[in-house]
């Protein structure tokens, strides 16, 4: 069930102001510590879509890694909501997947964070679904950003 909150701040984005030509720095801001908590608690293979020029996308930002197990996966998204909740006061519009810990959405509406499963990540392939997303940036464990133009990244299968 979604969790709703009268407190929740609204970021700008070229999704809620079609004459803006970016995303804000709250946004940015937000994206940054989100990331950070993801490799805080070893996510892997970090990606962030940028997908704020595409008129269908539902959010500017979406975030996806995954976690080998399903106390991992929880901890990760914990991680998140602690994290932008203590740094920025935001909590998600909705989040879901916590009863089954394959899949976990946290929706900061400019920013959707999933955080699969490593087994399931491949079966949804959000990557290639967004593959028109402006800018795809994959995260190293350190830290380090490898910043795609075009993003046509393969992951590999599960086996």
């Amino acid at each position: 069930m979604p969790v709703k909150s009268t407190k929740y701040r609204f970021l700008k984005t070229t999704k809620n102001n079609p004459n803006a030509s970016k995303v804000t720095h709250n946004a940015q801001q937000t994206l940054n510590i989100i990331i950070d908590s993801i490799l805080e608690k070893k996510g892997i293979d970090v990606v962030s879509l940028d997908l704020s020029n595409l008129q269908d996308a539902m959010a500017a930002y979406f975030v996806i890694c995954e976690g080998n197990s399903p106390p991992q996966v929880r901890a990760i998204a914990d991680n998140v909501l602690e994290k932008v909740k203590q740094l920025t006061g935001q909590i998600p519009a909705a989040r879901e997947g916590f009863g089954s810990l394959e899949w976990v959405l946290l929706d900061y509406l400019d920013i959707v964070v999933h955080v699969f499963h490593k087994n399931k990540r491949h079966v949804y392939q959000l990557e290639e679904l967004w593959g028109d997303a402006a800018i795809t940036t994959t995260y190293n464990p350190d830290g380090t950003q490898l910043i795609h133009k075009d993003h046509r990244i393969s992951l590999p299968k599960a086996e």
